[in-house]
């Protein structure tokens, strides 16, 4: 059975981002999923294009979906288009986090 777009969110809600202390799926750092036979692509960006951590988080995604759902091939898009704002994170990271954004 093809994983839905949604079990592919939940599973990298285990991505946690070293510097925020939160999952890159409430950070919105994940722009869209995409699911074609035996592929999963996750096309996401970064905080910032300079991130120290860069290498370090491509791995962890791709290896806890490779994890969850062994028999697919993953591949990521990282993108710097459209470029990450605070205003992507869910309200709970907001919270999480004690800011305001408008």
């Amino acid at each position: 059975m093809i994983p839905s777009n949604e079990a592919v969110l939940k599973s990298l809600e285990n991505v946690i981002d070293p510097e925020l202390n939160l999952n890159i799926v409430e950070l919105g750092l994940i722009y869209d999923v995409i699911i074609r036979e035996d592929v999963i692509l996750v096309r996401m960006t970064l905080t910032t294009p300079g991130c120290p951590m860069h290498d370090s988080i491509l791995q962890w995604v791709e290896r806890q979906l490779q994890t969850s759902f062994p028999k697919y091939r993953i591949f990521i898009d990282l993108v710097w288009e459209p470029q990450w704002t605070p205003k992507r994170m869910s309200p709970e990271a907001k919270n999480k986090l004690d800011m305001m954004f408008e």
